[in-house]
């Protein structure tokens, strides 16, 4: 991991990913501190902390950013390829602990994989 410089701005978002182990997307971010941050801090701060290994990052089906914290990354690797799944009734996205085995491409190499898993959540089921 990086150096983090303990910022202000970096300490509000971190507090989020420490609150609730669910992603949050980088709208949702804007959106609860657009009276301490604006957008431009909020991408600036999701993208170092990101490039630090500190939070991965996926899209979900209508090309929304979505952050959650990492595992064991680091600034040369994101060593967290596992699948999301995102509630089609609640919206909410999480991360989910399943091996999905990424295969090899003849004549490529792949650096990324993303894979969502969409459905309804435990709590929107009852």
């Amino acid at each position: 991991m990086g150096v983090i410089r303990k910022t202000k701005s970096i300490e509000v978002l971190l507090n989020e990913f420490h609150k609730d182990q669910s992603a949050i997307s980088a709208i949702d971010l804007i959106k609860r501190f657009n009276e301490k941050l604006n957008k431009t801090t909020v991408y600036r701060v999701l993208d170092k902390l990101e490039d630090d290994g500190v939070l991965h990052s996926f899209l979900d089906k209508n090309g929304i950013k979505w952050y959650a914290k990492c595992n064991n990354c680091s600034t040369h690797k994101h060593f967290d390829a596992h699948p999301h799944f995102q509630c089609l009734t609640c919206g909410k996205v999480d991360c989910v602990s399943v091996k999905v085995n990424i295969p090899s491409i003849p004549n490529r190499h792949i650096l990324v994989s993303q894979v969502l898993i969409q459905g309804t959540c435990e709590n929107c089921l009852t």
